[in-house]
């Protein structure tokens, strides 16, 4: 994620709420509506807002006398970057290292398992 900088744990809970929102647009009432409990006031999920607007997030854009908020990258896109960055900064790039640790560590369940090893089966064949 070298272009990009990092979400808070804060920022990651507005970008998760702008997520949540139609086409990941939509007003701060809207956001605030789709915060976890406890919410931010509403001068401190602007100033996240804008925060986010600067690590290059989210773009606004004027609506009469408020700002639609969108996001410029999806959750998808941004949870991709992120887990490689923790592969490349934990596991030193690899992947098999980075899954082993986690079917180790999260006590996966049979059914789990499985599934996993159905993913590896078809993603081999395509």
């Amino acid at each position: 994620m070298k272009d990009k900088k990092k979400l808070t744990e804060s920022e990651t809970q507005v970008m998760n709420a702008l997520w949540s929102l139609p086409g990941e647009k939509g007003y701060s009432s809207e956001i605030m509506s789709r915060m976890p409990e406890p919410k931010p006031a509403p001068t401190t999920l602007l100033t996240f807002l804008k925060i986010l607007k600067q690590k290059g997030f989210v773009e606004s854009e004027k609506m009469g006398k408020s700002q639609l908020f969108s996001a410029l990258m999806s959750k998808e896109d941004y949870t991709r970057l992120f887990l490689h960055d923790v592969k490349d900064t934990f596991f030193g790039g690899s992947f098999t290292s980075l899954v082993s640790f986690y079917a180790r560590k999260e006590h996966l369940s049979e059914s789990e398992i499985e599934e996993l090893i159905d993913i590896i089966k078809n993603k081999k064949t395509k």
